[in-house]
C-alpha cells in the first residue's frame, strides 16, 4: 500500500534552486532515509512534506487512510502544559485515554480513577499505556507533572519524541531523532524502530541508525533524487559505483567542452542557422560541465600550537552539583597525541567535566594543572550565536584576516571559508539565514583558526552531513595533539577514540581502552556477569594504576582469568576464519554482510575480553 507519493517537486529560494521535479514514494512498512549535504535542502523538503512550506510546483498526496506523525527539530510543545497534558494531547480517543488514566493515577481520585479504567477498556488502551510507560522510562522523563516551559531543550526535545513514539502513527516523519539523547537512549530508540511496524522517513546524520533502521536511502544531490535500495553500507558501495561512471561521463564531457570552445572562437560573427544551433549546444554543455563540477567538498588544513611534554594534569578533582557527584577525587595525565571519548547518561556531568578541564569551573577539591604550552579549542553545544546581523566573512574577521596553515602556508579569511564549503557568493550572508548544519561548520572553523593543540568537542556532530563529518573525522585521525570527544555519534566515536571515560553520575570514572563498541561491549559483559557498579568499582579501579591498592587476585578472578587465556585464541582462530572466508570464495551481498556482522561482534569480543585480561594480568603474579 501506497502511503506517500511525491510528484515532480521544485522548491527555489530567490535565485536559489534546491531541487527541481523530485518524484519518490513511500509504502506500507519501509523505512527511508534522506541524506544531503548541508545547505541542500534535506530541512526545506521536511518541511514541504510537513505543509509547513509550500513548493514552487509539484504534488504531495498523503494516503487518506494513513495517521500521520512528526518530529521537527523545533520540539513544538506547548510550554503552558504540563509534559502529561503536551504527551497525551494527540487527537485520537486511545491517546487521550491514557493520559486521563495517568492523570487519574497522580491525583489519587478514585472516581476519576474507575472513569479512566473504564475509558482503557473500552478504547483497549492498556498496551498503549505499558508501552508509554516503557517510553517515557527509557527517555528519562519523570514527574509528569511539571510544566513544560521550565525544562531544558534537550528535556523537550525527549518529551516531543516520546509523544510520537507512544502514539505509534503508521507514517512518522523524523528529524535528527537522535539529538539531544545519550548513547544508551539511542541504542534503546535503534532497537525500538528496528522492531517497530511504523512506515518511517527520516533525516539522520548517525550512522550506526542508518545502516541498522534503513532499507533504502535517498540521497539529494545537485538538485537531483538519486534512491538506493539497502542500508548505508549499500549506499556507500553504489554511490561509489555511480561516481566512478559519472567520473568517466565528466572527463568526455569536458574533452568535447575543450573542442567545441576552440570551435566557437574561430567562428565569424555572422553565424548560420546551422552554427548557431551548434552555439546553443554549446552553451547546454558548458552548464552541464560547470554543475558537474561544481562539487564543493572541505578541506582542513590547520596549523596547530607547539605542545610541550606537560599537557594537562588532574590530582584528586572532586566535584559537586546537587545531588550528582562529577568527580569524587579524580587522578589524571594527559598524553600529548591522545584520543579520548568521554560518555554518560545525561546529568552525570559530562559538561562540568569539560568545564574543570578548561578550567572554566573550579573544583570542590584538588587541582587541575594546565601546561604552560596548552592551547584549548573548546566545541561548544552551548557556544553562543555570533552577533545579530554579521555576515559570514565579517565573522571570520573577527577572528583573523589570516590563517596559518601547516608548512608556513596562509589563506585568506575568504580562502579559508571556500576551504570550507562557503563559496563567494554567501560570504556576504547573515549568519541568522545559514541552515543549522551551516552554522555548525562555521563554527568549527572560528575554533580551529586560534591553532589549539587539545580539540574539546563537544557533540560535533549535530546538523553536520554525513559527507562533512567523514572530512571531519580523516583531519581529527591526522591530529598531532590531544582530543576530547562528548558525542552520542557512536560510529564517530568508534573510528577516533583510543580509550573512553564513562561517567558514572556517583564520582567514578571509568577508563576503558578501545573504541565506544570495545567500552560497551566490557560494560555488557559485566552486566551478563551480575556484577554492581560498587562490584565493578572494587575489582577495577576508576583512577590511575598507581592509586590501586589490589594486590591479589580472588579465587572468582583467578578462574574468569584462566577461562579468558582459552578463550581469547579461540575468538582470534575465530577471526582468522571469517577474515580468510571473506577473501575467498565469491559470496553475495547477504551472505558477506553476514561475515561482516559476525566479524564485527568477534572483534569487539576480543577486544573486550582482551582488556579484562589485562586487568586482571596485573595481579596474577600475586595470586
Amino acid at each position: 500500500m501506497n502511503y506517500l507519493s511525491v510528484e515532480n517537486l521544485t522548491k527555489s529560494y530567490g535565485i536559489q534552486q534546491l531541487f527541481s521535479d523530485l518524484s519518490f514514494g513511500i509504502d506500507k512498512g519501509q523505512k527511508v532515509a534522506l541524506v544531503a549535504r548541508n545547505g541542500a535542502g534535506k530541512s526545506t523538503l521536511m518541511r514541504l512534506l510537513t505543509r509547513r512550506d509550500m513548493p514552487d510546483s509539484g504534488t504531495i498526496t498523503y494516503n487518506s487512510e494513513v495517521h500521520l506523525g512528526y518530529l521537527s527539530q523545533d520540539h513544538e510543545l506547548n510550554d503552558g502544559l504540563t509534559i502529561l497534558e503536551n504527551i497525551f494531547s494527540a487527537d485520537n480517543a486511545r491517546t487521550r485515554a491514557i493520559g486521563d488514566y495517568e492523570q487519574a493515577l497522580a491525583s489519587g481520585d478514585e472516581k476519576a480513577l474507575q472513569r479512566a479504567h473504564d475509558a482503557m477498556d473500552r478504547f483497549q488502551a492498556w498496551d498503549y499505556e505499558a508501552r508509554a510507560r516503557e517510553v517515557l522510562g527509557k527517555l528519562d522523563i519523570h514527574e509528569l507533572g511539571q510544566l513544560t516551559g521550565k525544562l531544558s531543550g534537550g528535556q523537550k526535545r525527549r518529551i516531543a519524541l516520546a509523544r510520537v513514539l507512544i502514539e505509534q502513527p503508521d507514517l512518522v516523519l523524523l528529524d535528527e531523532p537522535t539529538n539531544h539523547l545519550d548513547l544508551d537512549m539511542i541504542e534503546w530508540l535503534e532497537e525500538f524502530l528496528s522492531q517497530s511496524n511504523m512506515t518511517i522517513f527520516m533525516i539522520t546524520h548517525d550512522r550506526y541508525f542508518l545502516e541498522n533502521i534503513t532499507d533504502e536511502i535517498l540521497e539529494l544531490e545537485n538538485g537531483a533524487l538519486y534512491r538506493y535500495k539497502g542500508n548505508f553500507s549499500y549506499y556507500l558501495t553504489k554511490k561509489a559505483e555511480r561516481e566512478a561512471l559519472e567520473s568517466v561521463t565528466r572527463d568526455k564531457q569536458f574533452q568535447l567542452f575543450k573542442k567545441e570552445l576552440a570551435w566557437s572562437r574561430t567562428m565569424p560573427q555572422a553565424r548560420t542557422t546551422k552554427s548557431k544551433s551548434r552555439m546553443t549546444r554549446f552553451e547546454d554543455l558548458r552548464e552541464e560541465v560547470r554543475r558537474t563540477t561544481l562539487d564543493p567538498s572541505l578541506e582542513l588544513e590547520i596549523n596547530i600550537s607547539r605542545m610541550g611534554s606537560k599537557v594537562v594534569e588532574l590530582h584528586k578533582v572532586r566535584k559537586v552539583y546537587g545531588e550528582t557527584v562529577v568527580l569524587g577525587g579524580f587522578d589524571y595525565v594527559f598524553r600529548t597525541g591522545e584520543k579520548a571519548g568521554l560518555v554518560g547518561r545525561n546529568g552525570t556531568g559530562k559538561t562540568t567535566f569539560l568545564n574543570l578541564l578548561t578550567k572554566n569551573t573550579e573544583p570542590d577539591g584538588g587541582k587541575v594543572v594546565v601546561g604552560d604550552t596548552v592551547v584549548f579549542g573548546y566545541f561548544s553545544q552551548h557556544m553562543p550565536p555570533p552577533r545579530e546581523g554579521l555576515r559570514v566573512l565579517e565573522c571570520v574577521r573577527e577572528v583573523a584576516d589570516f590563517i596559518p596553515l601547516t608548512k608556513g602556508k596562509t589563506l585568506t579569511a575568504a580562502q579559508m571559508l571556500e576551504r570550507f564549503m562557503f563559496p563567494r557568493n554567501t560570504h556576504s550572508t547573515y549568519v541568522e539565514k545559514l541552515s543549522g548544519g551551516e552554522r555548525k561548520r562555521l563554527q568549527l572553523l572560528l575554533v580551529l583558526m586560534k591553532n589549539p593543540n587539545f580539540l574539546i568537542l563537544d557533540e560535533p556532530t549535530n546538523d553536520l552531513d554525513v559527507f562533512t563529518l567523514s572530512v571531519l573525522e580523516d583531519y581529527l585521525l591526522q591530529f598531532p595533539g590531544c582530543l576530547l570527544i562528548v558525542s552520542h555519534d557512536r560510529y564517530f566515536l568508534d573510528k577516533l577514540v583510543d580509550h573512553v571515560f564513562v561517567l558514572d553520575g556517583r564520582g567514578n570514572v571509568r577508563d576503558i581502552t578501545g573504541s565506544y563498541s570495545t567500552c560497551r561491549a566490557v560494560m555488557n559483559e559485566m552486566e551478563k556477569a551480575g556484577k554492581t557498579a560498587d562490584e565493578v568499582k572494587k575489582e577495577v579501579p576508576v583512577t590511575t594504576p598507581a592509586a590501586r591498592e589490589k594486590t591479589r587476585l580472588s579465587y572468582k578472578e583467578k578462574l574468569e582469568w584462566e577461562q579468558l587465556e582459552k578463550d581469547i585464541p579461540s575468538l582470534e582462530a575465530e577471526k582468522q576464519r571469517l577474515e580468510n572466508d571473506m577473501l575467498g570464495a565469491h559470496h553475495d551481498h547477504q551472505e558477506l554482510l553476514t561475515l561482516t556482522n559476525r566479524l564485527a561482534e568477534v572483534m569487539a569480543s576480543i577486544d573486550a575480553k582482551t582488556n579484562r585480561w589485562l586487568e586482571l594480568s596485573e595481579f596474577v603474579q600475586g595470586a
